[in-house]
């Protein structure tokens, strides 16, 4: 049977924020509620959840039918997919392949978090869990001290300066205080990203996203049936997924991303597109350690210079690879599993030329690149516009 062309008809997102007054299926409803009105449906086949930590941070589990029934949408199939941080993109690609595989014509994509109403050792232990449980949250790890040891290791091989990082987040404040679903509104002053307080060295509080409560959501259906439905379609033209060993020093190179590479390199194979065809890229910036080995890993970036983009200005709005457009996970917040839905919604905003003041001008081709933990799953969604 051949596959059927995808294509985003909806999409819903809800603030970054410290939600104390709402809990996960509250947070979901109000995107979930969005979505469908942007996509003007009522039903669907299907509502598939990303979540990483709700049975951690909310004592929450079976969140396919606890978020369909809330919604209205009782008797549709539904189930909770999990890859860490990286669960919103995968259950995006468990969306498009049940489109594209014709199991159903309608499917709601719903990545949703609850982050914030756990704090200190509590959620700290909770966000280990995307670790090696025996080989590194085991022994004291958490992702952070994880980042840093990739940072150390890279500024070391390559003789970077913690300052040549610096404009990753200024650039992601910036687009983020235009953004008025972000965490986190303030534009970054240059010079004041090294001395920010250290949270594992060398990476500081400018350095790393910060956890938020989100949710983010979107409609999928044929793109044929799209083209009859809303004015601007969104396709997705490539969809892929990969993963790498889940410990660091499992490793064959741990300043490679390995699994990222994989996903990126098909989804491009699918798409039938380079690199360079791209207009923007939403990368997952939860550490910039993290954003420079991914513009390596997907060819933006020689080994070793995944930070000369950002200092020559590439990743701004208007340079040759915009990133963290709406503000990315440091300015935009972290809501960890529904981070990839997030970033979705965001691009599908820019291909359909309603992104506002964060708008990349005449964007027609974006990559959103979801990881989950320190890259061991890596989520690579192509999106065109549809002309």
């Amino acid at each position: 049977m051949a596959m059927r062309d995808v294509a985003i008809i909806g999409v819903g997102q809800m603030p970054v924020s410290e939600h104390w007054d709402a809990g996960l299926r509250h947070l979901a409803l109000g995107a979930i509620q969005a979505a469908l009105r942007d996509a003007a449906v009522q039903q669907v086949n299907a509502v598939i959840v990303g979540n990483a930590l709700g049975g951690n941070l909310s004592a929450q589990n079976h969140l396919g039918a606890l978020l369909a029934d809330f919604a209205g949408l009782a008797g549709a199939e539904a189930l909770r997919v999990e890859a860490a941080d990286a669960s919103g993109g995968m259950a995006l690609r468990q969306g498009v392949l049940a489109v594209a595989g014709g199991l159903a014509d309608t499917v709601l994509v719903i990545g949703v978090e609850k982050a914030t109403d756990r704090t200190g050792s509590e959620r700290d232990t909770a966000l280990a869990t995307v670790l090696d449980a025996d080989y590194e949250a085991g022994g004291g790890a958490t992702p952070a001290a994880l980042a840093a040891l990739l940072m150390r290791r890279y500024m070391h091989e390559h003789g970077v300066a913690l300052e040549q990082f610096e404009p990753f987040s200024i650039n992601a404040h910036a687009n983020g205080a235009l953004n008025a679903n972000a965490m986190y509104r303030n534009q970054l002053r240059p010079g004041a990203f090294a001395k920010a307080p250290v949270v594992a060295d060398p990476v500081n509080l400018f350095d790393s996203a910060p956890e938020g409560d989100g949710a983010a959501a979107v409609i999928l259906t044929t793109t044929e049936r799209a083209l009859d439905m809303v004015a601007q379609p969104v396709r997705v033209r490539g969809s892929a997924a990969a993963t790498d060993t889940l410990a660091l020093h499992n490793r064959a190179d741990m300043l490679f991303l390995r699994a990222a590479n994989l996903a990126a390199g098909r989804a491009y194979e699918q798409a039938g597109i380079a690199p360079g065809d791209l207009d923007l890229a939403e990368l997952h910036d939860s550490f910039t350690i993290l954003a420079a080995l991914q513009l390596e890993a997907v060819g933006f970036a020689r080994r070793g210079e995944g930070w000369k983009p950002a200092v020559e200005g590439a990743i701004l709005r208007g340079g040759a690879l915009p990133i963290s457009t709406f503000g990315g996970l440091k300015a935009r917040g972290n809501p960890l599993g529904a981070t990839g839905v997030y970033q979705a919604v965001e691009i599908a905003l820019q291909l359909r030329h309603a992104a506002g003041q964060n708008q990349v001008e005449g964007a027609r081709l974006g990559l959103a690149l979801n990881l989950g933990g320190l890259g061991g799953t890596a989520v690579a969604h192509v999106l065109e516009r549809v002309e």
